[in-house]
């Protein structure tokens, strides 16, 4: 398949779209709920030529041009794979590919389900095709219906026959509680409700396609694995090579492809299905969105995050005892979040023990008129202990400076961390010592063990829906990622998923309920408060995909706005 173009108008074109915008922003916001007339035929084809290889984006169909340049470098290698369409009162579908994208002849079967006896007797227990998820669920009276996805669940009619689906599993990224039990789901949910036979594990990662044997996993061999923590199936980071994966997926027969994995895994999971797309095999591939750190974009929240913050608690508890037990203690806590401190919000909040969290997103300094070792001091004099809890991905512009490190990264792309937490102990036993104050300081870094445990009873029912969900879009022909948005599970494009990242909204509700749990200063001056909202506002917005109408494009830049899903 060619791939789609896109020529836009020449840059002097500027003024005349900031003529354009300056009337959109005067229209009256209900005619804003009415699309507008679709135009005569002919001047539809006048003002988009097609052929082959290119189309020709013109003011009439793409009117904001500047966000079209501003997203192009992101959407133009993905035009070819955005699905979008478009309803009344601005309802816009991000839909997700389907076989018959490629393969418009592909035969369809009877859902086994419906003879199942423990589904037949269900009402309704198929979805309806037109079921879809609204990415925002606060509205106001004028607002329009904005961006939604397709609905999780069984179709009446599936794109694959048992006997004939051959399955594969892999796990990759970091240890989060739950892999097993999404493992242990995704078997028995194809072998009990589809009654697929040929299941597949690979092992350690991607690289496993092709540097390992396939591990035969049947309801048998995974019966009890969701009682341990780690993956059974072994994982690795990096090792992507995306024509080698695909060559062994073809060769193996495979035509259904389950991938659990963080971002990355997920950008890589988008790699393989358009190289299956492009060779034209009716093969599905599902992923399953990982990562303890919560922050994968458009989802309620990922699986393993509750079981990881009820295990903070436990490390925050003995910190506490540290810190009460001993003259001026200090218990300090750091926990996972590179780039996102949901976990060190969500514990500080639960806890109630904590005087202070540092989070990724919330920029603080150490020295100075309200910095944080003056906020530590006035805490002890006040209390006579204390506890911090900080996320890994906190202060490293600080370290950095001090430290004068150049930046590395490991073998998935991420950023190498500096202790936080044995960078600020440091710091505040320096800045005690210079003050001449009696101070103990307790660090614990409780990362692994979190990682490794089990998931608990709540994670374990989420990570049973998101396998069912997975399997049914996969049987159906769908490629995705599935996830919880708003209460409800949904296909979601694999590009929305790994264009953005979820972050600490520090201008919601949320945020400021832990700085009134915790009493601590915000650290934050009016220029920080600023950068933090355009950078919120800026992670938040969606890649604009190519061909949109202008009231498409709006919805869009809307969703910017409710992307943040944290706040309650």
């Amino acid at each position: 398949m060619a791939s789609s173009h896109i020529i836009l108008p020449p840059e002097d074109d500027d003024e005349e779209q900031r003529r354009l915008e300056d009337e959109d922003e005067d229209e009256d916001p209900w005619a804003r709920s009415v699309p507008p007339p679709a135009p005569p035929e002919h001047a539809v084809k006048a003002s988009l030529p097609f052929s082959a290889s290119c189309v020709r984006i013109s003011r009439d169909s793409y009117p904001n041009l500047r966000a079209l340049r501003n997203a192009s470098s992101v959407s133009l290698a993905d035009a070819a794979y955005v699905k979008i369409s478009e309803g009344d009162f601005g309802y816009v579908l991000d839909d997700v590919p389907h076989l018959i994208d490629h393969l418009p002849d592909a035969p369809t079967y009877p859902n086994p389900l419906q003879d199942h006896p423990a589904y037949s007797t269900v009402k309704q227990y198929f979805v309806n095709e037109d079921d879809t998820v609204p990415q925002k669920v606060v509205v106001q009276k004028i607002s329009r219906r904005g961006i939604h996805f397709r609905r999780a669940g069984p179709r009446q009619r599936v794109y694959f026959e048992s006997d004939e689906v051959k399955a594969c599993i892999v796990t990759c990224g970091g240890l989060c509680p739950g892999l097993n039990t999404v493992i242990r789901e995704l078997v028995c949910g194809l072998s009990h409700m589809y009654n697929v036979s040929k299941i597949y594990g690979i092992q350690n990662g991607y690289k496993g396609f092709y540097s390992s044997n396939y591990l035969t996993l049947t309801p048998k061999s995974v019966d009890d694995i969701h009682k341990r923590g780690g993956t059974v199936l072994g994982t690795s980071r990096g090792g992507h090579d995306t024509k080698k994966i695909v060559d062994n997926i073809q060769d193996r027969g495979i035509n259904q492809v389950y991938i659990i994995g963080g971002d990355g895994t997920q950008k890589g999971a988008y790699e393989i299905f358009k190289e299956i797309r492009k060779r034209g095999l009716k093969v599905s591939v599902a992923g399953v969105p990982k990562t303890i750190d919560n922050d994968i974009a458009i989802i309620d929240k990922s699986f393993g995050f509750d079981t990881a913050v009820e295990e903070a608690q436990r490390a925050i508890d003995s910190a506490h005892v540290e810190a009460c037990s001993a003259e001026n203690g200090i218990g300090l806590v750091k926990l996972m979040g590179r780039y996102s401190g949901f976990i060190a919000m969500y514990a500080t909040l639960a806890s109630r023990d904590v005087d202070c969290c540092l989070i990724p997103e919330s920029p603080f300094y150490m020295d100075g008129e309200g910095g944080l070792l003056q906020y530590i001091e006035k805490r002890l004099k006040e209390n006579k202990h204390m506890v911090i809890v900080v996320a890994e991905g906190a202060g490293q512009d600080l370290i950095a400076k001090s430290l004068s490190t150049s930046e590395q990264q490991d073998a998935s792309g991420n950023k190498l961390l500096l202790d936080i937490g044995l960078w600020l102990t440091h710091k505040i036993k320096d800045h005690f010592k210079s003050k001449k104050m009696e101070m103990t300081i307790k660090y614990i870094d409780p990362t692994y063990m979190i990682r490794a445990i089990p998931s608990n009873a709540s994670d374990n029912v989420y990570c049973t829906l998101l396998a069912h969900s997975a399997i049914h879009g996969a049987m159906a022909g769908y490629s995705f990622t599935v996830g919880n948005v708003n209460g409800r599970h949904a296909y979601i494009p694999f590009y929305r998923v790994t264009s953005t990242r979820n972050k600490v909204n520090i201008h919601d509700r949320m945020w400021a309920r832990l700085l009134s749990s915790t009493n601590q200063p915000s650290f934050l001056s009016q220029k920080d408060i600023d950068e933090a909202k355009e950078t919120n506002r800026m992670a938040n917005k969606p890649p604009l995909p190519t061909g949109l109408s202008h009231h498409a494009a709006n919805s869009f830049d809307q969703s910017a706005s409710s992307s943040s899903n944290n706040e309650t």
